[in-house]
Order: structure tokens, then C-alpha cells, then sequence
């Protein structure tokens, strides 16, 4: 049996579909770190954790900003389920680095009513979109 020469990509969110094309190779955040998927590889389920999900086509590279959700990984398709999800062009800039000032001045503030956990998230999520938002800008050809 002939491995498959693409694979078909399905992104998903609550509100919308984003990613619906075949592609060549996909990058998602999973659970123990980034996995890399090619076609014909082996079939398996992940968490996605915070970070961003990269895929190309040719030499068309295309990133998006992830926010914890699930990947199938069959040899011929992905399909990531995601809580929240952003293209990269969908990024605002500014408000994103406003997110992340609150959030670090929240980790300089030593307080009670102060939610560490819900801060660092805020952190991760606010740095990982405008790291998307950069990386969008510098490979766009």
C-alpha cells in the first residue's frame, strides 16, 4: 500500500472551522512537547497544549496560535479539535501585548487574591500569539 502524499488538515474551534486544505507537513503542541506529522504516520490521539500549530504546503508555510484541545493523527489526515485557536493574520497585535503586560505585572504582584496559575496561562498564551504573529510576518515570502 502507497504511503499518502498529503494530509488532510481539519482545524476546528467551538465557534468556527479555521483549516480545512490538504498539506504536506503539520506541527502541532502536544502534550509531551511538538510533534511533527508527515504522512503515513502512525495513528495517534494528543492534548494539545498551549502553543502554536505550524503547517505547510509546498513552500507555503502558515501558523496559528493554540490554546489546549485534542489531535487525531491518522496517516492521511489531522484533525485538531481546539478550545481556542487563531489564525496568525486574525492576531492583534497590541492587544496581545497588552495581555501580556497584565499578566506579568499580576507575576510581579505578590498577593492573596492574585491566581498564579491563571496568570503564567495568561502569560504562555499572550506570548505564544504574538510569537505566532511574528513568525507569520517573517516567513510570509
Amino acid at each position: 500500500m502507497a504511503l499518502p502524499s498529503q494530509l488532510a488538515l481539519h482545524i476546528t474551534t467551538p465557534e468556527r472551522s479555521l483549516v480545512e486544505l490538504n498539506v504536506d507537513e503539520v506541527q502541532v503542541p502536544g502534550s509531551d512537547g511538538y510533534l511533527g506529522v508527515l504522512p503515513g504516520h502512525t495513528p495517534l490521539l494528543t492534548n494539545l497544549n498551549i502553543g502554536h500549530i505550524w503547517y505547510r504546503t509546498g513552500s507555503r508555510q502558515s501558523y496559528l496560535a493554540v490554546s489546549l484541545g485534542y489531535a487525531e493523527v491518522l496517516p492521511d489526515k489531522v484533525t485538531i479539535l481546539a478550545t481556542v485557536a487563531e489564525l496568525a493574520e486574525e492576531i492583534d497585535r497590541e492587544r496581545a501585548t497588552e495581555a501580556r503586560e497584565r499578566a506579568e505585572s499580576q507575576l510581579r504582584r505578590p498577593s492573596a487574591e492574585v491566581d498564579f496559575t491563571r496568570a503564567q496561562l495568561a502569560l504562555r498564551r499572550s506570548l505564544v500569539r504574538l510569537q505566532v504573529s511574528l513568525k507569520a510576518q517573517t516567513s510570509t515570502p
